[in-house]
């Protein structure tokens, strides 16, 4: 029988192994762990028979405790749909400026909305809302048809020049290429980019402002501002819908672009539809 080696340094029994001149101490663990570690098997054993199925060759063992995990799901799931049910009804029965109102609506509006968003509008809008080149930015604080709940409701419900919906939003600016001369549209140009730029030509701009007054005040209004009845757009905000520069402008004068935005009613319901205007309109521009 070999004599023990016990290290020089620390004074502990080696265990005999040795690789390349290094020897492993003989320390044990400490009696509690390895106790803990024995009790920590036989919790495992015993977990396993009263919660899960052991499986077998043909089926598996019953739970001594009924346990099931897709049970507790679908428990969870029936009173999360139990708990939307009541919401739903609370959103059908109330106004919009209701539902904003209250704060438990208001943000249970808002996630439907968020869904109903991306799944129908994002194409158009953007999945931030943010737009794009004749879709409206609906982050920000210029809107055709009126930017507080009713408005953004109306317009959502019935949609802008939806010939399927007897009350959706109408109106077409004319085509001034065939009404003013060519000078005039360029004048006129001049006058609404210098609005919020700094025109090409500033005398253009200045008689541009005269052709304004006569053929455009009358749905921008002679402070530029727009007018949301009949959907005109503002143009001293500095926010182009169909494209920026004089070029743009011009284009549209003579033969403008006319969007039309889907009614949404009839398909998605009125709580969808009341849903997505909180939800618009929480989005930073609503009025």
């Amino acid at each position: 029988m070999s004599e023990k080696h016990i290290d020089e340094i620390s004074g502990v029994e080696t265990t005999g192994h040795e690789w390349d001149g290094i020897r492993e101490l003989n320390n044990p663990m400490p009696r509690w762990w390895v106790w803990t570690f024995c009790a920590t098997i036989l919790w495992a054993v015993g977990y396993a028979i009263a919660y899960l199925p052991i499986p077998s060759f043909g089926d598996a063992t019953e739970k001594v405790l009924g346990f099931s995990s897709r049970a507790e799901l679908q428990q969870e799931l029936d009173r999360a749909k139990r708990e939307q049910a009541r919401f739903d009804i609370l959103i059908a029965s109330k106004s919009v400026e209701e539902i904003d109102a209250d704060p438990k609506l208001r943000a249970f509006a808002i996630a439907g909305g968020a869904s109903a968003f991306k799944v129908n509008c994002a194409p158009c809008h953007g999945s931030g809302a943010t737009g794009g080149p004749g879709f409206p930015n609906l982050n920000d604080d210029d809107w055709l048809w009126g930017g507080n709940l009713s408005a953004i409701q109306q317009t959502i419900a019935h949609g802008i020049r939806f010939e399927a919906d007897p009350e959706t939003h109408v109106s077409e600016m004319p085509a001034f290429g065939d009404v003013l001369e060519r000078t005039q549209i360029r004048q006129v140009a001049a006058y609404v980019w210098g609005l919020t730029n700094t025109a090409f030509d500033p005398a253009w701009a200045e008689a541009g402002k005269q052709v304004f007054l006569e053929n455009c005040a009358v749905c921008h209004g002679e402070d530029d501002r727009g007018n949301q009845e009949i959907g005109a757009p503002n143009l001293a905000d500095a926010i182009w819908l169909k494209g920026r520069g004089e070029e743009a402008i011009i284009h549209q004068v003579s033969l403008p672009k006319h969007g039309v935005m889907p009614a949404w009613s009839a398909r998605l319901g009125g709580p969808i539809v009341k849903e997505l205007t909180v939800f618009v309109h929480s989005l930073g521009g609503g009025k």
